[in-house]
């Protein structure tokens, strides 16, 4: 795992890239890489190209970075892990090609010089990378199907820079600063700004499952390679049977665990009390040949509860062998590292506070790779959105398709029931938003409805933000083509918007400033095909149960039958103090959609100010 960035000069016209601007970017970026850094100019001095590195496979310095092809026309800065490098590696050897490092970086330029953009099919891994052609005079960017590397960039009057994070495109000094109002409103709506979109005006990213080409002639639109739809509409065409898809999918996710443990350095893992991390650990068991190292976080506030996720993990360790190590958090360590914690935050998010704690924890114990559950209840219908999502839609989608009636019952609710409106506003938007499968599951994610902004804001602003959203077609795009169930559908919106614009972005940004991998084994594309046929088609519990039967020596039956509980800090309590006495009454620990949505007006304030 490491942080990249660049300059590329393309416009005739424009200024020749800044080596202290790529300096001030890196440098921004050095928690992504404390193992070693690197710069390097082009020939021409048109394009800059800088890297700090987080050595996992190959310690040597033969996998430093920029790293150039044999002939020296290829120059690649890249920040991930390909988890099927030593079969492509071998491959390549068969082919005659002689490789002078054991990294995968190498791998990466050799298959671009022989199949250029078509080597992304190749890949199993998470990535971001960028090459430079020498003999084009051009730019290769690329990004991961699922989007779990991120990657920025600015085009501004000739000039094209690109980063690992925003606040390292920022660092430059280069950059304006003036908000986008998508990216805003976006945050204030679901609770992180959703992609392309950022919180500057002059910085997207590079949608994930894309890659883009920079030349003299300017920056070519984003082209997609990757569709989760499009894969997920072949999957489930191919005709086996539903017995022959379940075991297809065990020994998929055995794959997947087993080639997320490739690495030169230990790999750990994140383990709750829950199905999705207690299923990595098993399967991992089975091909470790020593203990496999666990980080538990554990809140004082809930010891000795429910919501304390301390004994079962302790007891699931115990359960398969593993090295175990609980870490305690409390309110003061919270206060104490909120500073921290915002200034690393690289795009503001509600959630991300429990990646931190346990990243830190991770960090300290010495790990440089940790696994996380990330993904297992997208892909296996773990969520209440499941059949929630699809029963509003039906229940909703006529009056929502009548646009008159709508605000009309919901101001009939705002005066017969004001506390109704007050503790449950997502019952009148779905009057207005249940129309399709996609803005109903907007209602169930979202923080506030659209109509609640102008009041909040300036109405210009918001109605700018709301426009360039494109609330309605941006919530449906992910699902066309339109998959064969409304639970595949459900997947596929919670693989766009919630695990790739907040779980995986926070996993990134947390880890990074401890200098961690995260690593989600779960959310792997291949695996992702591979559960094709059966993604919207399991029965409820059934596709947790398909991973707890994944392990060799299954999980037992107290991890199986135990009532899904989420993994969660207690944000009321350490809250009460910050956004308690925020001029909006009391905060009520017990509503949490009210925690949410003022913790996301404090995580505004923070952000905004850092």
């Amino acid at each position: 795992m490491c942080g990249l960035n660049g300059i590329f000069g393309y416009g005739s016209s424009a200024p020749a890239p800044s080596p202290e601007e790529a300096r001030l970017s890196s440098e921004a970026q050095a928690r992504r890489g404390p193992d070693g850094e690197g710069f390097w100019s082009s020939a021409s001095g048109r394009c800059l190209l800088a890297h700090r590195r987080l050595s996992i496979i190959d310690l040597s310095d033969r996998g430093k970075q920029p790293m150039h092809s044999a002939g020296g026309r290829y120059t690649i800065v890249y920040n991930g892990e390909i988890y099927n490098y030593p079969e492509l590696r071998a491959a390549a050897i068969a082919n005659g090609i002689e490789l002078a490092s054991d990294s995968d970086t190498e791998i990466l330029l050799h298959l671009y010089a022989a199949r250029g953009p078509a080597m992304l099919a190749e890949l199993r891994g998470m990535f971001a990378f960028a090459i430079w052609d020498e003999t084009e005079q051009s730019l290769f960017l690329a990004r991961d199907p699922f989007g779990i590397k991120p990657l920025y960039y600015s085009d501004q009057a000739g000039t094209f820079r690109f980063a690992s994070q925003v606040r390292g495109l920022l660092a430059g000094g280069a950059i304006d600063r003036a908000p986008n109002p998508a990216g805003v409103i976006g945050f204030l709506l679901l609770g992180s700004v959703p992609e392309p979109f950022t919180w500057f005006e002059a910085i997207s990213a590079l949608p994930a499952g894309h890659h883009v080409t920079v030349t003299p002639r300017g920056v070519g639109e984003p082209v997609r390679y990757a569709d989760p739809a499009s894969a997920l509409a072949t999957t489930i065409s191919r005709g086996v049977t539903r017995e022959e898809s379940m075991r297809q999918g065990v020994q998929a996710l055995r794959e997947s665990v087993r080639a997320h443990l490739l690495a030169d350095v230990p790999v750990g893992l994140f383990l709750s009390s829950g199905i999705d991390s207690a299923s990595i650990l098993g399967i991992a068991s089975d091909f470790q040949t020593c203990p496999l190292r666990c980080i538990t976080l554990g809140f004082r506030e809930f010891e000795g509860t429910p919501e304390d996720e301390v004994p079962l993990a302790s007891r699931l360790a115990d359960y398969y062998g593993a090295k175990h190590e609980v870490r305690w958090v409390d309110q003061d360590e919270f206060s104490a590292d909120l500073d921290a914690l915002f200034g690393a935050m690289d795009q503001p998010s509600i959630d991300g506070v429990n990646t931190w704690f346990v990243a830190k924890a991770a960090h300290s114990a010495g790990l440089k790779v940790a696994m996380s559950g990330i993904g297992g209840d997208e892909l296996l219908g773990g969520y209440s959105n499941f059949s929630n999502v699809p029963g509003w839609h039906r229940r909703f989608r006529m009056i929502s398709n009548l646009p008159a009636l709508a605000p009309l019952l919901e101001r009939g609710v705002r005066v017969a029931a004001p506390r109704l409106m007050r503790d449950k506003p997502k019952i009148t938007g779905l009057f207005r938003h249940a129309g399709t499968i996609g803005t109903t599951y907007f209602v169930a994610r979202a923080l506030r409805m659209p109509e609640a902004l102008p009041a909040a804001l300036d109405a210009g602003f918001a109605a700018e933000g709301l426009r360039r959203l494109e609330l309605r077609s941006r919530m449906n795009a992910p699902i066309d083509p339109r998959p064969d169930s409304d639970q595949a559908a459900v997947t596929l919106l919670e693989l766009a918007f919630y695990a790739r614009n907040q779980l995986l972005r926070d996993a990134d940004w947390a880890g990074m400033a401890h200098s961690l991998e995260i690593r989600t084994p779960l959310l792997d594309f291949a695996l992702f095909e591979a559960l094709g046929p059966l993604i919207g088609h399991l029965r409820p519990g059934e596709g947790k149960q398909l991973l707890a039967s994944a392990p060799a020596k299954p999980l037992p039956e107290w991890i199986r039958n135990r009532a899904k509980t989420g993994f969660t800090v207690p944000y009321a309590h350490w809250m009460q103090d910050l956004i308690g006495r925020d001029g909006a009454g009391p905060l009520d620990p017990a509503n949490r959609g009210d925690v949410s949505r003022r913790w996301a007006n404090y995580v505004l304030d923070r952000y905004a100010a850092a």
